[in-house]
């Protein structure tokens, strides 16, 4: 099980803003920082970190929802932070019941928020 992972980011004031409305929906908030690394706990554990690095190669991370309202409020949420559209919410075919949404953070990271739609998965 991983405990905790970091994004690498360019611009660490633009992406810590970003972060904090981005990931509300999904319940987690900036709980930590030190220098320019921001850690984002959600109600358990501080388990999102980003850090301001000098090179950054994007990724994808996904973050699981709670339902189906909490990955467009994630969506929406990130749109209004500054991300770009790369998904709009909806089930996806990876497996029965995925539903999903994806937004390109400012650095090109591909952040995704999921649902496991169990009525769906049988």
């Amino acid at each position: 099980m991983i405990a905790h992972t970091s994004l690498a980011v360019s611009d660490y004031q633009r992406s810590k803003a970003f972060y904090c409305k981005a990931l509300a929906p999904l319940g987690y908030n900036n709980n930590m920082e030190y220098g320019e690394a921001a850690g984002f706990n959600d109600g358990k554990n501080t388990d999102f970190w980003i850090s301001h690095e000098s090179v950054v190669v994007p990724l994808h991370l996904a973050f699981e929802a709670q339902n189906r309202e909490a990955v467009k409020a994630f969506h929406e949420a990130a749109l209004s932070a500054g991300g770009e559209n790369n998904g709009n919410p909806g089930y996806r075919n990876y497996s029965p019941g995925y539903y999903a949404a994806f937004v390109l953070d400012p650095d090109g990271h591909n952040i995704e928020a999921v649902w496991y739609d169990h009525s769906k998965a049988k």
